[in-house]
């Protein structure tokens, strides 16, 4: 079995305001200091860009960590509306997701624009968490391994010393938000696909984490599966309880 620590990722994604995220991230402070499992699995928080001064300065003195839920590719110039890896570092930013399903079905991000910016936030300090996932066509018509490895191509091609470097995330697209949610042994048959790839990379005991509709009643059985690391967390992590509940597993 793994020995890899556990690692449980909250993407709030366009959700929260000052008081919502004052009261959910107190709670979450005061139940994991209750909770003593720091040292089983690492916990972090994606916030939405305007609230990440206010996550920073309520989660300086916990063990949480926080993050931004995308990254630019660019360093700075003319991209109105992007955020860059210094800006994100500024906040005190130890993560950033790259290439979730959403960026790619609603901005059009392709795999190798999902590459460069994992590039850009390890050469910045902070850790990207690297999305992939199918989607139901693509599982019905019996591809998922090989959009698995598709999208993975460009990312791994940066080279075992980035690879070792980041975190990948597998969310099947069809369990984003659905409340459906890919059994135990689905999540581990393509988690082991994807440690396959990276130990081909040179970096099999990177943490790769399962991401959909993942609830503190399922997250033991995934997290009982060997591949299986962690979990990047959506619609669970906006409640104090259920996300505490799911770091517990």
């Amino acid at each position: 079995m793994s020995v890899r620590r556990r690692l449980v990722i909250g993407n709030w994604k366009m959700n929260g305001s000052k008081a919502e995220n004052q009261q959910l991230l107190s709670d979450l402070v005061k139940l994991q200091n209750a909770a003593a499992v720091n040292e089983a699995a690492e916990l972090a928080v994606c916030a939405p860009f305007p609230y990440l001064q206010q996550v920073a300065d309520i989660l300086k003195d916990s063990v949480i960590g926080w993050g931004g839920q995308d990254a630019s590719e660019h360093a700075k110039g003319a991209y109105t509306g992007e955020v860059s890896v210094g800006m994100l570092a500024e906040f005190g930013c130890a993560w950033a997701i790259v290439g979730h399903s959403e960026r790619r079905a609603y901005h059009g991000e392709s795999s190798d624009v999902v590459a460069r910016k994992a590039a850009a936030a390890i050469a910045g300090g902070i850790t990207p968490v690297v999305c992939v996932g199918e989607t139901q066509a693509e599982r019905e018509a019996g591809n998922t391994l090989q959009v698995i490895s598709s999208q993975l191509e460009p990312v791994l091609a940066l080279g075992a010393g980035a690879v070792r470097k980041m975190v990948l995330a597998y969310e099947p697209v069809w369990a984003i938000g659905t409340g459906l949610t890919a059994s135990p042994e689905q999540a581990q048959e393509v988690h082991a696909h994807i440690r396959s790839l990276l130990a081909q990379a040179g970096a099999p005991e990177q943490r790769v984490l399962y991401g959909g509709s993942v609830k503190a009643a399922n997250a033991a059985s995934l997290f009982a599966k060997e591949d299986i690391d962690g979990a990047l967390v959506g619609g669970a992590s906006l409640v104090a309880t259920d996300f505490q509940g799911i770091a517990n597993a």
